[in-house]
């Protein structure tokens, strides 16, 4: 059925759909990724990654999910705080990643490939790393205050970048990188390219909801 000229879209209620589903997609790719991985060392921390990458999108979400109402969240919220000490340690790990793979580059790996491929590859996920932790971080200090207009500005630019470099990641884990990469499976292919499609949507619908979020009345 169509809507009608006056009805509005419930940007909030999407944008928390498509969150809460990417968070059940991250715990998918988590077991995806030690099964394909062969329970070996890589396939550890890829599970380990995505994992950890699941419970700060859960708590993310459940704090945007208030904050997208215009609610305070205090400081001390079970919740914030767990979401405060954990999306560190993602970063860290995922920057761990990051530079595990420059030594690889700097001692030989991948000298047959294409050094823009390479280069793309690795200032993308720089990239994605730095804004992916800004996010976090940028939620994190809008929530005790969801009126600070400053705050609600610097994460709505960070929601925007860190939609761009989702999908530019995206497509770098589906397209091989000759000479450095394997050819992917189908099904590594389906895994990995539909959870950035919807890490992306997420995202984006995030950015809409909170720009039409209400602002909390002043004191």
């Amino acid at each position: 059925m169509r809507a009608g000229p006056g009805a509005t879209v419930n940007w909030r209620s999407l944008a928390l759909g498509a969150l809460w589903v990417q968070v059940a997609a991250l715990f998918g790719v988590s077991a995806y990724a030690l099964w394909a991985g062969g329970f070996g060392p890589d396939g550890v921390l890829g599970a380990l990654e995505a994992f950890l990458a699941g419970l700060v999108m859960a708590w993310w979400t459940a704090i945007f999910a208030r904050v997208s109402l215009g609610e305070a969240v205090a400081p001390g919220d079970g919740v914030l705080r767990a979401l405060t000490l954990a999306f560190p340690w993602l970063s860290a790990l995922r920057g761990g990643l990051w530079l595990t793979l420059l030594l690889a580059l700097i001692s030989g790996a991948g000298a047959d490939a294409n050094p823009v491929a390479l280069t793309a590859l690795m200032t993308v996920w720089a990239g994605a790393v730095m804004a992916s932790n800004a996010m976090y971080g940028a939620l994190v200090r809008l929530a005790p205050a969801p009126g600070d207009l400053l705050a609600r500005t610097r994460l709505l630019e960070w929601l925007n970048v860190s939609a761009a470099l989702s999908l530019g990641m995206g497509v770098l884990n589906a397209v091989p990188i000759a000479g450095f990469s394997t050819p992917p499976t189908l099904a590594s292919q389906l895994v990995y390219g539909l959870s950035a499609a919807l890490d992306v949507l997420a995202t984006l619908l995030a950015w809409q909801a909170l720009r039409r979020a209400p602002l909390p009345p002043k004191p």
